[in-house]
Formats: C-alpha cells, structure tokens, sequence
C-alpha cells in the first residue's frame, strides 16, 4: 500500500509480491515437511520399542538356556563323580582356557591343573580337552540338524 502511494514501480511491488509468496509456500512446505518428519519418527520410535521388546525377551530366553546347559553340565560332572576342583578345572576347560590361564584363575600351579584336569579326562572316559567340549556340544550338533 505505501509503495503504490509513493509511486514505486509495478514491477517492483510484482517482486515483493512474489518474495512473500513464495516466503509462504516454504512456511507452508516446511510445516507439511516436518509433520511428516514427525511421524516417520514416532513410527521409527514405534519400532525401535518393538525390537527393544524382542531382545529382551530373547536375552530372557539366553539366560534360561544358559541356566538349563550349566545345571545339565553340572549334573553330567556328578555323573563323572568329578570333585569340586575338578568341575572348575572342567567348566574352564569348556570355556577354552589353557592350563596356564586356568591356574592363574584358580590360583594354583599349572602342574596342579594339568593333575586335575587328566582326573576329568579318566572319570569321563574321554581322551582330551576337545573330547570334552564335544561331548557336551554334540547333543546341541544333533538337534540343530534335526531341526534343519
């Protein structure tokens, strides 16, 4: 209004018209934009708690198969009739220790260990340390391949 007043060109007056305009469109482009930015987010958001939910539940489910395997582990060492030192030389053996790292663990020498550990290899009747993770793997081996 005050530029038609004071004589400013058409052209001119045409320009700033144009500039408010399209000043408008991006307001109103930038408000649909971030709307849907906002609800890509909350699907996101959505699914993030749904695969949050999932791993829980799956780490529950580790943790109570870890549970079943060491009391499984455990009763089979009973069977063995294996001492408590023995169990612990075993249970590390199984976890892939080396005699060395086992009597560090254990605070015992290593020759104590090896003892130990040929006492385990007699009771379960097994011929070494690879016997012996196999032993209690191949259960699992089998029952992966029945279920393939």
């Amino acid at each position: 209004m005050v530029d038609l007043s004071l004589n400013v060109p058409t052209s001119h007056i045409i320009e700033e018209s144009m500039i408010v305009l399209l000043a408008g469109l991006m307001a109103v482009y930038l408000i649909f934009d971030m709307r849907k930015r906002t609800r890509k987010t909350k699907l996101l958001l959505a699914e993030l708690n749904t695969a949050n939910a999932r791993l829980s539940s799956m780490n529950n489910k580790l943790r109570n198969v870890k549970a079943q395997y060491l009391h499984e582990v455990e009763n089979q060492f009973n069977d063995w009739s294996l001492t408590p030192s023995e169990k612990e030389v075993a249970l590390f053996m199984l976890k892939g220790l080396s005699t060395q790292e086992i009597a560090a663990a254990r605070n015992t020498k290593e020759k104590t260990v090896r003892q130990q550990a040929s006492a385990v290899y007699a009771k379960s009747q097994l011929e070494g340390r690879y016997a012996l993770a196999a032993w209690f793997f191949e259960d699992i081996l089998q029952q992966e391949d029945k279920a393939a």
